[in-house]
């Protein structure tokens, strides 16, 4: 016992001690840009953050008596260790910051959501450069551009390039020498003219490489200059007379106008910026990233930014804008964001519009981060709503004892009215919820009188019989709305058709809310408050209102029918119109002869008359 309380006191000690030197590390920190980094007990890099002047910066984290966030409360609480690394500006700092994040992966830092891979545009680097996309970018001297983050604006990019340029195509080594030696032959490209054939010498290089030009001012968005560019040759060769060449630049300049005719143009006053703008919920963040050339959207991503300890809207922002730019290689220069963030931090022009279509371009990109949060929320909560309808399923499973889990269930019920129009319902549940185009009715046609046992014989038998005529699945469980006997009569139609023992099958009382299984004289219970027994209940529920409705209908059809048709001379579908027009019996009986004439002639107008009022 003493030497428990003498190891107690020494660990107390050291803890004491431990926390003696954070504050001394604290207390003699500089009032300089740098980034420090927490650790736990175990060494171990559980944050690392960036400051304009460390002292003050990390000194916040242990003043306040109350931290906003859970997290940010067990982030302190677990710090038992500080480094720090001084630096010269703040945007070093910023660097040095997404280095170490990359590096380390700290538990409470903001975790990146995006995970994928994205597309490139490559300009290869070989004699007669080849123009494709790929997403392994290989350190060989090609020309890199993107990635992109719509796959069909990169092919919309690929496309008009190939329309307007005939490129070469095969991965051909087109060396000089191995064109003079004639090694290669023209292919199909070729004779259909999507390439001028420079394998066997038919292009010069010099006129191929101002294609590659051209295409590179494509992909970066660069049309005012290319457009003026085919203007001018277009009326050189005009002056020249040489038609048919101004023909081609002209088709090249409709074709660019009418690229750019679908791009979201946002202001011909606007040249090159960058717009970054971020919203946030209870789960992330968002920022969406715009890239304008020559006043035209060229470029558009959102990155998803898992929410962490509380963290500022700039620090956010901050996060994400240098993620984005290591991404698409970014050169950061003029930017317009929706939160102020000081320019040292990014090296670059900074600012926040306010009116005008700086102020327009800066709501689009809002616009689209806020949609594409709201597209999250939904993906999560259809996700949360599919893993509680297979939770439902699994505690039925377990509750019912079932060899497999039941996606697929169908219920039957039997209505009648004082043994006349006896029918039956059939619904059908698929992963837990109603699968209403699979619902059937039955009108029992072999059963006279009001026996249910052996309508439920009839129903089942026709249901599944069908089933397996026309090779559709089995459901994985029926369900039987009464007792023993009517679960008894539904055994015999299975045992006709061979599927006893290959579905599950079971019966439920309404009153006690007994399950019944076949062979057992005793039923089982389900807890009240199960979710599977709500399930069940549902099943039964939806069948009786499904059998119910068809049945008055039934009935409703059946006595205006009685009605109407036993007038001599009105058929049924007379009776029908009528019937739809006027919607019963006793408006038919009050319309005026002369309204019925006009509408339904005169015939029909003298057979209603004979109806008693």
């Amino acid at each position: 016992m003493h030497s428990e309380l003498k190891s107690n006191k020494a660990i107390k000690n050291k803890v004491t001690l431990f926390c003696l030197d954070l504050k001394e590390k604290i207390r003699l920190l500089p009032q300089l840009p740098g980034v420090y980094q927490y650790l736990d007990k175990n060494g171990k890099i559980i944050y690392v953050g960036k400051a304009r002047k460390l002292k003050n910066r990390v000194q916040s984290y242990f003043t306040k008596q109350k931290h906003e966030s859970g997290k940010t409360y067990m982030l302190v609480k677990n710090i038992v260790d500080l480094r720090t690394i001084v630096t010269e500006t703040e945007h070093e700092a910023l660097l040095l910051e997404n280095s170490l994040i990359k590096e380390y992966k700290p538990k409470y830092n903001i975790q990146l959501k995006d995970d994928k891979t994205y597309p490139w545009i490559c300009i290869k680097k070989e004699p007669f450069p080849r123009i494709f996309s790929t997403r392994n970018k290989v350190k060989d001297g090609s020309e890199y551009f993107g990635p992109y983050a719509s796959v069909v604006m990169m092919n919309t990019i690929l496309n008009l390039i190939k329309e307007l340029y005939p490129l070469r195509t095969c991965s051909l080594n087109l060396s000089e020498e191995n064109i003079s030696k004639g090694q290669y032959k023209v292919c199909l490209e070729y004779h259909i003219g999507n390439c001028l054939g420079p394998c066997e010498g038919l292009q010069k290089e010099e006129d191929y490489l101002q294609y590659i030009t051209a295409a590179r001012e494509i992909i970066k968005g660069q049309f005012s200059g290319l457009n003026s560019r085919l203007t001018k040759e277009m009326k050189l060769a005009s002056e020249q007379l040489d038609f048919e060449k101004a023909q081609l630049f002209k088709k090249r300049i409709e074709a660019i106008k009418k690229f750019r005719s679908k791009s979201t143009v946002v202001s011909s006053k606007l040249d090159d910026v960058m717009v970054f703008t971020l919203v946030s919920n209870d789960y992330a963040h968002y920022i969406n990233f715009m890239n304008l050339v020559d006043g035209t959207v060229n470029q558009v991503f959102t990155l998803e930014l898992k929410q962490s300890i509380e963290e500022n809207a700039e620090d956010v922002l901050l996060t994400g804008i240098l993620h984005i730019k290591d991404k698409f290689d970014l050169d950061l220069k003029n930017l317009f964001l929706n939160y102020a963030i000081d320019p040292e931090w990014l090296g670059a022009k900074v600012s926040v519009p306010q009116r005008g279509d700086k102020k327009a371009v800066l709501d689009l990109s809002e616009k689209n981060a806020k949609y594409f949060m709201l597209q999250k929320q939904k993906e999560r909560a259809n996700k949360t709503e599919k893993k509680s309808k297979t939770r439902v399923l699994e505690t039925l499973k377990s509750d019912l004892k079932l060899i497999s889990l039941p996606v697929h269930i169908e219920c039957f019920d039997n209505s009648n009215f004082q043994g006349t129009n006896a029918v039956a319902a059939c619904v059908v549940f698929k992963n837990g919820v109603p699968s209403k185009k699979d619902y059937r009715h039955f009108n029992i046609k072999t059963v006279e009188g009001p026996d249910d046992f052996a309508s439920m014989e009839e129903v089942v038998y026709r249901r599944y019989k069908r089933l397996l005529d026309e090779n559709q699945s089995l459901p994985q469980l029926i369900v039987i709305d009464g007792g023993k006997g009517q679960l008894s009569s539904a055994l015999k139609s299975l045992e006709k058709l061979g599927l006893r023992g290959k579905i599950a099958i079971v019966g439920i009382a309404k009153k006690l809310e007994e399950i019944f299984f076949p062979g057992d004289s005793i039923p089982i219970y389900i807890d009240k408050k199960s979710e599977s027994l709500k399930l069940l209940q549902f099943l039964r529920n939806e069948a009786h209102r499904f059998g119910i409705t068809h049945h008055r209908n039934k009935r409703s059809k059946g006595a205006i029918n009685s009605e109407l048709l036993e007038i001599e001379g009105l058929g049924e579908k007379t009776a029908e119109k009528l019937l739809n027009h006027y919607k019963s019996v006793k408006r038919i009986k009050d319309a005026e002869h002369t309204e019925i004439c006009e509408i339904f002639g005169s015939k029909v107008a003298n057979l209603v008359k004979k109806l008693d009022k």
